[in-house]
């Protein structure tokens, strides 16, 4: 390092005002811009997570994310051209709602358009109600940009994007179109999990067990032998009864199989199957298979090759008319119930014909929920995108498991979570929604002669067109007159699911067929950072995607935070009602003390939200600027360092220097940080204390040295305390410390000098603590006892020893027992 002319250091420097003086700077300055021109093994890429803008932001973000940007600050002083871009996740179900919440609207399709919309409410049209979530999120936006800008994160803004935009919308309409033309994307009309309160389709990944009450109801069942009794918590699917199914080794029902039985109230005639994944143990062992009750029943509707009878469409209500081979008069009660109350009316009517055995008895069991829902899923039949991705193509599923075998985790048992995800799929990726504020699907549909419309053969634009709205734009060859008429189109009303854009982050924002010279310097990634929970939905989607398009994984390693705890030990997470706010503790504590409590966790354990940590980490910062001021006030010396205490401190530095290098190529930033901050303290109550006699005296091996190590230690620092450090290094420093090189000094000398020298001022101060006498009180004789070793360190050093400990007379003993001992006369 090569120092300049020392500027004027502050007489008393403070924290507050560095976050908008230095966010400013480097902004202006172009301090974490991205420098395209580095050659591609000299980049380091980071995916960075785009948080959801749906709200604000809570300390959970602030805490993965701080461990990103310490990633980030690690690798630029290390000489990479870092690649760290800014995503915001703004369309979908979040957004949505948030809008419709806010702004007490909803979205009508049939509504026209109406330019210029002023305080809308009520029903809007699609357009309209678009055109209100671009406008919402902006705003939200800005303010994350705000307090992401506050926190210090390194993000090169200029490279900020967001999943609605263009950008996106291009690139993942591009990704489905080539998906399509592989046949890795495919729509197919099958039994879907379905949100009522959302009126969308849900995939596997997005599902929630919830534990919820329910009662179990034996039903009597005709068979030619009698009657059989059947257990089932949904009674009200009687009329969508396909089959009823019992284990193969089951010797009860070994007879019936093949045979029908008859459904109580309905009359209908069903076979009886025998399939592995009945419980001969539960119930009566027999099961009534309904169309479709849950994911077994899916399952044996497949494997069975089963009827299908649907009696609950989008609404969740029961449908106005019974399947074609069900009594009309049967069902006609049911029509329009929820399944609730046409679940109390077939309890009843099953009462009256004694075909109810016995009385209902309550049951805790898990049902599923979308994990933003409040209402249980139903399974309707729909017709939906698919992208495969395993669930049924064993081929797929072992070569998507093999990448994961190939990704770096860290921590490493986090791979696990991957492994169980991908071994457990039962079906390809839904990848549409029934929603409005998404990337629409790049699809058109002919409609024949006679207004069909053909959904086998959809109609796709070229490439260059991208992106389009298929309910806007219009098909190659077709007008906009042909919409929706005989001989014309319809469009694709469907958007992509948030999850199947997120999926793409590192095409997106790596400028994929958009910008190839950039995505050759950054794709694949070095780095995927994100939280475990979304390791089957964000990880893997854009594991599948990266396999299908480019054949290799998206990046070299991914590093999963864990989640932050509230005082009861609960996940914080605005979903869960317990989200805290880091505006505040922000400019409670700065945002050098928030992001020293984030760092506090390593990657994929918990951590608990603690402001004792912070205040702790705004004491540290204080101490940064107050001791960088004590020691620039003494001048600079590049002298050579001579003296034995000097040279040994500095010794003992390069061993920290080591280690927090080791613990960050580690990623072990919790490490990194407590190692440091040892030295510091260290460094500040003893070496100053030692050496300042002789640094105020003019000692140039005491300036140096202390000048060395203020240098290193700054940096060591920089990653975690952005502020205090860039401050101190304005004072004395060209340039930011940010663009400086992480230290890779080692200094020659003995460390043990150094911690015997400190050992014994510690006993000295104790022996004064002791006696409530102030530490500048002159110590008459000290007698040192310890090792031959220790004493000839601390001989090598005893002026530094005396005048910091004020003693007078001093003499030596070794010591029988090893231990370093030094008894005072005051």
């Amino acid at each position: 390092m090569t120092d300049t002319v020392q500027r004027a250091v502050p007489a008393r420097p403070e924290l507050a005002g560095l976050e908008e003086k230095w966010a400013r700077r480097w902004q202006e300055e172009g301090t974490y811009a991205f420098d395209r021109s580095a050659d591609r093994a000299d980049v380091y890429a980071i995916d960075t997570p785009p948080p959801s803008v749906s709200g604000v932001l809570h300390v959970g973000h602030v805490f993965s994310f701080t461990h990103t940007d310490l990633v980030a600050r690690y690798q630029r002083m290390r000489g990479k051209a870092v690649f760290y871009p800014m995503g915001w996740d703004d369309n979908g179900l979040p957004t949505e709602r948030r809008v419709e919440n806010f702004f007490k609207v909803r979205c009508d399709p049939t509504l026209p358009y109406v330019p210029g919309l002023e305080n809308p409410s009520g029903p809007v049209s699609r357009r309209n109600f678009i055109e209100i979530c671009e406008q919402m999120t902006a705003l939200d936006e800005k303010a994350f940009e705000e307090l992401w800008r506050t926190l210090g994160l390194s993000v090169d803004w200029s490279l900020t994007y967001t999943t609605i935009g263009d950008v996106a919308r291009a690139a993942s309409q591009r990704a489905f179109l080539r998906n399509l033309a592989r046949g890795e994307a495919y729509l197919a009309e099958a039994p879907t999990l379905w949100d009522v309160t959302f009126g969308t389709a849900v995939a596997q990944a997005e599902l929630e067990d919830r534990e919820s009450s329910g009662a179990m109801h034996r039903l009597r069942f005709g068979a030619a032998s009698g009657f059989l009794e059947i257990d089932t918590t949904r009674p009200e699917l009687l009329p969508a009864c396909v089959a009823v199914v019992c284990h193969p080794s089951d010797e009860r029902y070994a007879s019936l199989v093949g045979s029908f039985v008859r459904t109580p109230i309905f009359g209908v005639s069903v076979p009886v199957f025998a399939h592995p994944a009945a419980d001969p143990a539960k119930g009566t062992g027999l099961v009534m298979v309904c169309t479709f009750g849950d994911l077994t029943d899916v399952t044996w509707w497949r494997d069975l090759d089963l009827d299908t009878r649907v009696v609950i469409g989008r609404d969740g209500r029961f449908l106005a008319t019974a399947p074609s081979d069900v009594d009309g008069r049967a069902y006609a009660p049911l029509a329009g119930l929820t399944p609730q109350q046409a679940r109390r009316a077939i309890v009843e009517r099953l009462r009256d014909r004694g075909d109810l055995v016995g009385e209902p008895y309550p049951v805790r069991h898990q049902v599923k929920y979308y994990e933003k829902g409040a209402a249980p899923l139903e399974i309707v039949t729909s017709r939906q995108w698919y992208i495969r991705n395993g669930g049924r193509d064993n081929a797929l599923r072992a070569a998507l498991l093999e990448r994961g075998g190939d990704l770096e985790w860290i921590p490493a048992h986090m791979r696990h979570r991957y492994d169980h995800w991908v071994g457990g799929l039962t079906g390809d990726w839904l990848i549409s929604r029934q929603r409005f504020f998404g990337v629409p699907f790049p699809v058109w549909y002919p409609i024949s002669a006679d207004g069909t419309v053909e959904h086998g053969r959809p109609l796709t634009p070229d490439e260059s067109r991208l992106p389009v709205d298929p309910t806007t734009d219009v098909p190659d060859g077709y007008t906009e007159a042909q919409r929706g008429k005989p001989g014309g189109f319809a469009a694709e009303r469907d958007v992509m699911d948030t999850w199947a854009t997120s999926s793409l982050t590192p095409q997106i924002a790596g400028g994929w067929e958009r910008d190839p010279a950039l995505f050759a310097k950054v794709f694949p990634y070095d780095l995927r950072p994100q939280a475990h929970e979304i390791i089957r939905t964000w990880l893997f989607g854009t594991v599948v995607r990266a396999h299908l398009e480019h054949g290799v994984l998206p990046w070299r390693r991914a590093v999963i935070s864990g989640w932050i705890l509230d005082p009861d030990r609960k996940k914080i997470g605005k979903s869960l009602g317990n989200a805290v706010t880091p505006t505040g503790h922000l400019e409670r504590y700065g945002s050098d003390a928030v992001r020293y409590w984030a760092a506090q966790g390593r990657p994929g354990a918990d951590l608990a939200f603690d402001e004792g940590q912070m205040r702790i980490g705004r004491r540290l910062a204080t101490k940064v600027l107050n001791a960088s001021r004590f020691v620039l006030g003494f001048g600079h010396s590049d002298a050579p360092v001579t003296a034995p205490l000097d040279r040994s401190m500095l010794a003992e530095l390069s061993t920290v220097v080591d280690a927090a290098t080791a613990a960050f190529d580690a990623y072990d930033h919790t490490s990194a940080l407590a190692g440091t901050e040892r030295f510091f303290w260290t460094f500040c109550d003893d070496y100053i204390e030692l050496v300042k006699e002789r640094a105020y005296s003019g000692d140039e091996s005491a300036r140096s040295a202390l000048h060395s190590a203020l240098s290193v230690m700054l940096r060591l620092f920089a990653p975690f305390l952005p502020y205090a450090t860039e401050e101190v290094w304005s004072w004395w420093r060209e340039g930011s410390i940010h663009r400086a090189p992480w230290p890779t000094e080692h200094f020659p000398g003995e460390p043990a000098v150094f911690a015997a020298v400190a050992g014994a001022l510690s006993q000295v101060r104790r022996a004064k603590s002791e006696r409530k006498v102030s530490m500048r009180t002159p110590v008459l004789a000290a007698r040192i006892i310890g090792p031959a070793t220790d004493l000839g360190h601390i001989q090598d050093a005893l002026p530094d020893l005396r005048a910091a400990g004020h003693l007078n007379a001093v003499s030596f003993a070794p010591s029988e027992d090893g231990a370093l001992r030094v008894s005072c006369t005051i």
